[in-house]
């Protein structure tokens, strides 16, 4: 087996990930000329460059990046190997995940997490755009892009969108268009009839203003009435406290309902519901698929989907 300078491996990984010498040799407790000469040696034995270094600014060749790609993941995956061996049961993961996501459907269900598997720790890196998937980002994934070949995909969520109002601005809708009798409460409003009041949109979901609004629209035939009246927010956790605080119709999706305590604060509009295309996923590298804390999650995750309501059987 021809392996390469083993010890400087984990130093390449700490150069590469802290984007500097002198931190790579504080954080290994070596001094700096011990980094230089390891990187040095690690060079000579791939014959390629692995860094570019300007000034004090240093940056990954391409080479390196690649590099780093597969000796990050192996090194996790023999720091993890060790640790079962000498019996130590506790996992960290880093979980890449949606902000939104994050706040209204997970977070609230850490307890739970925490209580059956005491033994996994989970740190959240919170990301308001699609994560790069890649071991120097997290461990786990949440995702709605499942395109790289290196990773394994386990449906959570299948996106659909619905309006809703808060309890009072329910109660204002039905008084405006004389529902106020309870055989009509529940009746559906008709495209035209939501129109009739603010729609709160976020920019987030479909990358434009007014994007959502159009393909709810779209869904019954129609475009947005000339009357309409957008008010924008750019993400979908904005769109919907402004709902919370009576301030029009906005639309959500399943997850950002489903356990927060105030979701009895909402009203779901009678009236019907557009997919966005949009499906999310728990996603790992598929190297590392042994990984007992990333099966644990995985489980978990799914479970709860089900529990949920998010996704089927």
């Amino acid at each position: 087996m021809k392996l390469p300078p083993l010890k400087a491996l984990p130093v390449f990984e700490a150069v590469a990930r802290l984007n500097s010498f002198s931190l790579a040799a504080d954080e290994l407790a070596v001094s700096q000329s011990a980094v230089s000469h390891q990187m040095k040696q690690l060079e000579t034995y791939l014959g390629e460059k692995l860094f570019w270094r300007s000034g004090r600014t240093l940056t990954l060749t391409d080479e390196g990046r690649q590099y780093l790609e597969s000796i990050g993941s192996a090194l996790l995956q023999i720091e993890r190997a060790s640790e079962e061996l000498l019996g130590h049961e506790e996992s960290m993961l880093r979980l890449s995940v949606f902000s939104s996501f994050a706040v209204r459907w997970l977070v609230p269900r850490l307890p739970d997490l925490k209580r059956l598997h005491p033994q996994l720790e989970l740190s959240l890196e919170m990301s308001s755009e699609n994560p790069v998937l890649s071991d120097r980002v997290a461990d786990c994934f949440i995702t709605v892009k499942p395109t790289s070949p290196a990773f394994s995909y386990e449906l959570l969520y299948e996106e659909r969108l619905f309006p809703v109002c808060s309890q009072d601005y329910w109660q204002k809708i039905r008084r405006e268009l004389g529902r106020e009798g309870q055989e009509a409460a529940d009746l559906p409003l008709t495209p035209e009839q939501v129109a009739e009041f603010p729609l709160l949109s976020t920019h987030s979901i479909y990358d434009r203003q007014g994007g959502d609004w159009e393909a709810w629209y779209r869904e019954a035939g129609m475009t947005i009435p000339a009357s309409g009246r957008l008010l924008h927010s750019s993400h979908m956790l904005l769109s919907l406290e402004a709902a919370r605080f009576h301030q029009g119709i906005a639309l959500t999706n399943d997850y950002m309902l489903s356990t927060r305590k105030d979701s009895s604060d909402f009203v779901r509009v009678p009236c019907h519901a557009v997919m966005t295309g949009d499906s999310f996923y728990f996603a790992w590298k598929t190297s590392r698929r042994s990984e007992r804390g990333l099966q644990l999650l995985r489980r978990w995750l799914v479970d709860e989907a089900i529990r949920g309501g998010l996704r089927g059987e």
